[in-house]
């Protein structure tokens, strides 16, 4: 399956891990279709990392995780899923991460060095997508 992703979005991505490093960011991935399905991500949203150790895991801010499934209910962007980063890592799923797979089918992003890889959480771990990027001037294959 390849998910459609904004450049928008992956600049803000990339923004938010090194504005936040060298703690982890977190925030959410909002778009139109549903989540399992081909989707495009449209805007992705930064959100307080509450977590007590926030150099070594995330914590989305739950009242931005609720605003956000509110405003879907009321017809806006839909939730597609999830973003962090690991500042010392690599764009794949940590141990963690793997614990915490609860197999809503969202979609992840992970943001290190630059690089950002999307997973979707099946529940039994995670597995990585194909994006295409797309904005007013370009669409490209990552």
């Amino acid at each position: 399956m390849v998910i459609e992703v904004t450049s928008g979005v992956l600049a803000t991505l990339r923004a938010e891990a090194d504005r936040a490093a060298p703690e982890e960011c977190c925030g959410l991935l909002l778009g139109s279709g549903e989540p399992g399905r081909e989707g495009r991500i449209e805007t992705a949203v930064p959100a307080a990392n509450i977590s007590g150790q926030p150099h070594l895991r995330f914590e989305i801010d739950p009242l931005a995780l609720l605003a956000a499934h509110k405003a879907a209910r009321a017809g806006g962007p839909q939730v597609l899923g999830y973003y962090h980063s690991h500042p010392l890592g690599h764009p794949v799923p940590s141990a963690v991460d793997c614990e915490h797979s609860t197999g809503d089918l969202r979609i992840w992003a992970i943001i290190a060095g630059g690089h950002v890889a999307f997973w979707r959480d099946s529940g039994n771990g995670f597995q990585e997508l194909t994006f295409r990027t797309v904005g007013k001037d370009c669409a490209e294959q990552s």
